[in-house]
């Protein structure tokens, strides 16, 4: 007798670990067949990861710069007209104010103004936003990656620190959210240079 109760014990317990052991594999696959989808945290869109490669010319002191030069930092990056209309500059505005809220991690992101003609900024903008790199592009693969040329100066985009494109903010930003989305992934990224 006692040993029976001994053995409905065991296979009591040994169902109930049966049990505990698949509902994982239950729950995902009923949850991927119901299509569920859990809402998205981030501001930006993630958008189909492309290496970016290539050159400009950095108009500040007339040297290469190479996009594997900036490997190891956060990339924002912006493309217009060197002539910088008022969606321009607040897109530059919105590039500084998010580095400047990141306190001591700000070190981790580089802002890039990939300019796509042969207009060289106004003295007194490149004064104002010191640190941009001005880098002229026009003739450059790398807007080659950078979706189509219509859409480029629509918004702002994030370059990973190996190099790879993978993110886009919305056109007419919000600043404070964009800079949450930046926090969360400086906080994740295990990546240094």
């Amino acid at each position: 007798m006692l040993n029976e109760k001994i053995q409905k014990s065991n296979r009591r317990k040994f169902l109930l670990l049966l049990a505990l052991m698949c509902a994982p594999v239950v729950i995902s696959y009923t949850l991927y067949f119901l299509e569920y989808r859990p809402e998205s945290k981030h501001y930006g869109d993630l958008i189909p990861i492309v290496k970016v490669i290539g050159a400009g010319t950095n108009q500040s002191d007339n040297t290469i710069l190479r996009m594997k030069d900036l490997h190891g930092k956060w990339i924002l990056v912006t493309i217009d007209s060197g002539y910088c209309d008022e969606a321009c500059q607040e897109k530059l505005y919105f590039m500084r104010q998010v580095r400047l809220v990141q306190g001591k991690e700000k070190h981790r992101i580089e802002r890039l103004w990939l300019i796509n003609d042969n207009v060289i900024p106004d003295a007194e903008l490149v004064k104002q936003y010191e640190g941009t790199l001005f880098v002229n592009a026009k003739d450059s693969e790398i807007l080659g990656f950078i979706e189509t040329r219509e859409s480029q100066t629509k918004h702002i985009y994030l370059i990973d620190p190996i190099g790879n494109l993978m993110m886009r903010f919305p056109e007419n930003v919000d600043g404070t959210k964009m800079g949450h989305d930046i926090k969360r992934l400086l906080h994740v990224s295990q990546l240094e240079h």
